[in-house]
């Protein structure tokens, strides 16, 4: 008896130890679960505080892993195009201004570690900053490089349109409507949302329909437009022929462009007095994009540009009165094209500032139912800038025009629209804002009749008047 009495007590203890035990544990438990919480908390605000006074650390902060979409709802994908800025892109070009997609996929590589892969502004491997402009891993900037290169181009482009086609209102698959065919065949064609002229057959060559087909071309005067260019690695070739005549029909001068990175610019002319003469020079041409070529012709000079850079410079050639354009003499290759304008030469700046009191430009150009200025512009712009800087009492306001297509109401907004983006332009450029205003005129001034392709093209223009 005595012993079960032991037992029986060694029993009560132990459970009411346990017990004890027990409500200890879950006491415990449930205070480092309070503390816990309560630091959590602490870290999280502290972090918020840090953000907010440090913003620097945002980036430090390891990458949370993001919910898939869930069947039925439309993820972010796509690319954003870093020159016109369209997102959701998904193929090879932008679905908006047919830019070519960047290389690379935006990160950086350190350059204290090696570690690749980065996204934010310090490696998070060693903590190294990431170093200024990135690095030949990190995405370019097209837009910025393009800009940069017409900004020092000399070509002036002229004063007065002749002729411009942007392929307005053209129909897919109709001979472009603007122009006259000499021999082989042309159609409208869409590549990458951009209406282009494909000159589909070999040899195909044609001419701009104008009142005196072949005597036109003034002693001064400037010939642009855009290609797409090819690929050496695709083996995707192209070659564009830019023929200048005199009155009998015969070549002053022809000039092949080749479009690709590898590529030459063929020049053969007539000089002044008659002898031939042949050229060869590098123009390597950005593959799968977007070219632009500039022509000019002023007196006997001659000068072709390859966007923004100089390629051909010839001192001494025969007048031309009119030109034509030609496809390659090759069957494997593609000729895509779009946006040709001839201009009469142009008057030096400050001459036509002092004679009307503003200046008038057609060289400022934008896409089509937009206000992003186009790389080319900057020849323009540039020259308005190195005007301003070289009178600084000289300011200007800055005003749109459009011409009479689409409503007024949205050509109103898109001229207000471009004016400031080009005051913006100047102001980045170092042009004191003070100097400068934006004025959007829509299509309330013309200065030429709306109802014909020529006078709706004097209609688009950009004005300097001097205040």
């Amino acid at each position: 008896m005595k012993k079960l009495l032991i037992l029986v007590s060694c029993l009560w203890l132990t459970t009411a130890m346990n017990a004890q035990f027990l409500d200890r544990l879950i006491n415990s438990a449930k205070t480092s679960a309070e503390n816990a919480v309560e630091r959590q908390v602490e870290k999280k605000i502290e972090e918020g505080v840090d953000k907010a006074f440090n913003p620097e650390t945002q980036d430090q902060a390891e990458p949370q892993e993001q919910a898939e979409p869930q069947k039925g709802q439309k993820g972010q994908q796509g690319w954003t195009c870093p020159a016109c800025g369209h997102t959701g892109n998904t193929g090879k070009f932008c679905t908006e201004c047919g830019a070519k997609k960047p290389e690379g996929d935006g990160t950086w590589t350190c350059p204290a570690c090696g570690a690749k892969g980065q996204t934010g502004k310090f490696c998070n491997e060693c903590g190294a900053k990431k170093p200024e402009g990135g690095n030949a891993a990190a995405t370019p900037q097209p837009q910025k490089s393009a800009e940069a290169a017409y900004a020092k181009s000399d070509f002036v482009p002229g004063d007065e349109i002749m002729f411009e086609d942007d392929l307005a209102g053209e129909q897919m698959g109709e001979f472009p409507s603007k122009w006259d065919l000499l021999e082989g065949n042309a159609e409208i064609a869409s590549v990458n949302g951009k209406t282009v002229i494909n000159l589909t057959d070999i040899s195909t060559e044609i001419m701009p329909l104008m009142k005196n087909q072949k005597n036109y071309l003034t002693e001064a005067f400037t010939l642009e437009f855009d290609f797409l260019g090819g690929s050496d690695e695709k083996q995707i070739y192209c070659a564009y022929l830019i023929h200048l005549k005199n009155i009998e029909g015969e070549d002053v001068a022809t000039i092949t462009l080749d479009g690709t990175a590898s590529a030459w610019a063929y020049t053969s002319w007539v000089t002044a007095s008659g002898e031939q003469r042949e050229n060869r020079a590098a123009a390597p041409a950005k593959e799968e994009e977007w070219n632009h070529v500039a022509l000019s012709f002023n007196k006997r000079a001659l000068k072709v540009y390859l966007n923004g850079i100089r390629i051909v410079n010839i001192p001494n050639c025969a007048r031309p009165q009119y030109f034509t354009l030609q496809r390659s003499y090759w069957d494997d290759h593609r000729n895509l094209m779009t946006n040709v304008r001839l201009c009469k030469g142009a008057v030096p700046l400050y001459n036509r500032l002092v004679t009307d009191g503003k200046i008038i430009t057609y060289a400022i150009t934008f896409d089509i139912g937009k206000a992003n200025i186009k790389p080319e512009s900057m020849t323009e712009i540039n020259r308005i800038a190195q005007l301003m800087k070289d009178n600084p009492d000289l300011k200007f306001e800055v005003q749109g025009h459009t011409d009479n297509t689409g409503t007024v109401a949205g050509n109103q907004k898109l001229s207000e629209q471009r004016a400031q983006a080009i005051v913006d332009k100047l102001v980045e450029m170092g042009i004191a804002a003070n100097r400068l205003s934006a004025k959007g005129m829509g299509q309330s001034a013309p200065l030429a009749d709306n109802s014909t392709d020529e006078g709706r093209a004097k209609n688009r223009r950009v004005e300097f008047v001097k205040k």
